[in-house]
């Protein structure tokens, strides 16, 4: 009999992507979504992949947690994954308290849900490299000491050490996933790596003149969301939980990621940028580079697209986007 899925936030980025990998591998997949009354856009990144009529979704909220249980008492879920959050870091310090309550908190609500009514579902949580924050080593892995520097990453780290107390106080199967930046052609705009392929395909197009960016010299660890969600898959099949770095191992700075996206396009960047002060965050994430050293010995996990492969992708989608 084929396995079910639950996937909380499945109308984002990796979502999709999942969703799309569960259903090749022969899984019902059950999608929360967030009752909204723009009725016919929240499921875009799904049509866009082909999979919006193979999903079956319901109403639901993280910070509802009656209705949370009968979701999964309906669902009757093998597995759930938590992709749900608040998950722009920028917009954290505005919305702190939202932040906290949704990307904190409803971790607990979802497992809360699970322990009371399915003990058996195997549970996976999108925990985010944000959490190292202000980094204690130069490379970070599982055993790197967490220094978060937004209220984003806090409520992180608050679903992330919820995640292992629940499976160490109540014999959970619940695994996270300490996944590194990881970016597509169904990243939102608000994201510099969509934002950038994005505004150099209207620079292209002349659609715009300009580029206008914060701190571009600060590094990341970048894959593509393809690769990260079958990671998550691996988690959920091992026999014990556990929690993985989910990285490329390789930094790369906003300005050559920029740099990339406009070669690609035969344009030169210096031409076209700005920095913006208005861009800066009250306190910066200057490098992130990760050791998924774990996850590749015992899940067998390794990245299969590069970033120059995925930053074309990504230009290439968005000027086709645009000239439709």
């Amino acid at each position: 009999m084929s396995k079910t899925a639950l996937v909380t936030g499945i109308t984002g980025q990796d979502g999709a992507y999942l969703s799309a990998l569960l259903l090749e591998k022969g899984y019902k997949v059950v999608g929360v979504v967030r009752r909204s009354s723009h009725g016919g856009i929240h499921d875009h990144r799904m049509r866009w992949l082909g999979i919006e009529k193979d999903v079956e979704l319901v109403d639901g909220n993280l910070l509802d947690l009656s209705g949370l249980i009968r979701i999964v008492t309906a669902a009757k879920p093998d597995e759930v994954y938590n992709l749900a959050a608040q998950s722009f870091v920028a917009t954290s310090w505005n919305q702190p308290i939202l932040t906290g309550n949704v990307t904190g908190l409803g971790v607990v609500n979802v497992l809360e849900a699970i322990r009371i009514a399915s003990p058996g579902s195997r549970f996976y949580q999108a925990s985010s490299s944000e959490m190292f924050g202000k980094i204690q080593h130069e490379k970070q892995s599982e055993k790197t000491p967490f220094y978060p520097r937004s209220p984003y990453a806090v409520a992180k780290l608050y679903g992330h050490w919820s995640t292992v107390n629940y499976r160490e106080s109540f014999g959970m199967h619940a695994s996270s996933g300490i996944l590194f930046n990881h970016e597509s052609p169904l990243r939102g705009l608000e994201f510099v790596t969509r934002k950038v392929t994005d505004g150099a395909a209207r620079i292209k197009l002349g659609l715009a003149k300009e580029l206008r960016l914060g701190n571009i010299d600060a590094t990341r660890d970048w894959g593509h969301a393809r690769d990260y969600v079958r990671a998550m898959w691996l988690m959920l099949q091992q026999d014990q939980p556990d929690d993985y770095v989910v990285a490329t191992g390789r930094t790369t700075s906003v300005r050559d990621m920029c740099k990339i996206a406009f070669d690609h396009l035969g344009l030169t960047l210096d031409d076209h940028l700005v920095i913006d002060p208005a861009f800066y965050r009250p306190a910066e994430v200057d490098v992130l580079l990760g050791d998924a050293t774990k996850a590749a010995t015992k899940l067998g996990w390794t990245p299969e697209v590069s970033l120059e492969e995925m930053i074309c992708e990504m230009v290439d989608a968005d000027l086709d986007r645009l000239r439709k």
